[in-house]
């Protein structure tokens, strides 16, 4: 799988760059003002990220309490680490350590396969958390590690995790309708759904990012080619990405954040339902 650096790109128009920052992008805006701010100038608030200048207002207005723990706590976040994508892939090695020393355990535990999906739905979750072998959660980590970091910052982590995971889903509930008896695991619908995400976004700034839809087309044909691939997986998370991108790109404002988490919950549901229905049926009980 080969993967260009996106981060290369000129600037966007003034709405989409940080109000402090000219020179940086960013999707995620100020929940209280609705200015757009880089990770550098996001602090997390209850609901969303709120810029210096609302978190100074708020804090001005706040009793002063000295806690060392919660300015240690404050100042990583400041530094716009992203680290949902740091842990996922974390996640992901430590769990295909644990693949190395189980002898199958772990991953006979937590692979997906349709028919397993009634009884066992978790593994519609755990199976982008184990992968086949050492080249395969090599590559998809590189792609996460890449695009995952630019996404988590452009969208914010609560949005970011929330389009992996439903990429990764939209993966199972795929493989569960076009291949349901075909046991499969890897992160690989998810990270589809990062890379498609990623040029929808771009797209919907105005910038030219088909050299990306190149690169994702080059990949699911190599899933087509290649065998023991499960390009089931990679369609059905391209599928779902995109239309969590399209959906953030149409309800960008504050004033549409409830609108957004409700269809975000909606998609969700949807696609476990999808998922399970099809196990039912294929186990007789529908």
């Amino acid at each position: 799988m080969t993967v260009p650096d996106p981060s290369t790109g000129a600037s966007g128009p003034s709405s989409d760059t940080c109000y402090r920052h000219p020179d940086r992008q960013s999707y995620v805006l100020c929940q209280r003002c609705g200015r757009t701010v880089c990770s550098e100038c996001q602090t997390p608030a209850a609901v969303g990220v709120h810029c210096p200048e609302c978190v100074r207002e708020q804090r001005a207005s706040a009793p002063r309490v000295k806690s060392p723990v919660l300015g240690r706590v404050r100042s990583a976040s400041r530094a716009g680490a992203p680290v949902v994508t740091y842990g996922l892939v974390a996640t992901n090695v430590l769990v295909f350590l644990l693949q190395q020393v189980t002898g199958g355990l772990v991953t006979n535990a937590m692979l997906f396969a349709a028919p397993y999906a009634l009884s066992e739905p978790w593994r519609i979750v755990t199976t982008m958390f184990v992968h086949g072998g050492f080249f395969h959660i090599l590559f998809n980590m590189y792609v996460l590690f890449i695009f995952g970091g630019h996404l988590e910052r452009m969208l914010g982590r609560s949005r970011f995790a929330a389009l992996y995971a439903l990429s990764g889903i939209g993966g199972s509930a795929a493989v569960a309708l076009l291949a349901p008896y075909t046991p499969v695991v890897g992160a690989s619908g998810a990270i589809f759904g990062l890379m498609v995400a990623f040029f929808v976004i771009e797209r919907s700034l105005g910038r030219n990012a088909v050299q990306l839809l190149v690169l994702v087309a080059i990949n699911l044909v190599i899933g087509f080619v290649l065998p023991g691939v499960a390009w089931q997986a990679h369609v059905g998370g391209i599928v779902v990405g995109a239309a969590v991108a399209w959906l953030y790109s149409r309800t960008r404002h504050r004033s549409k954040a409830p609108l957004q988490a409700a269809v975000l919950v909606a998609i969700g549901v949807v696609l476990v339902a999808v998922t399970l229905a099809r196990s039912a049926q294929l186990l007789g009980v529908l």
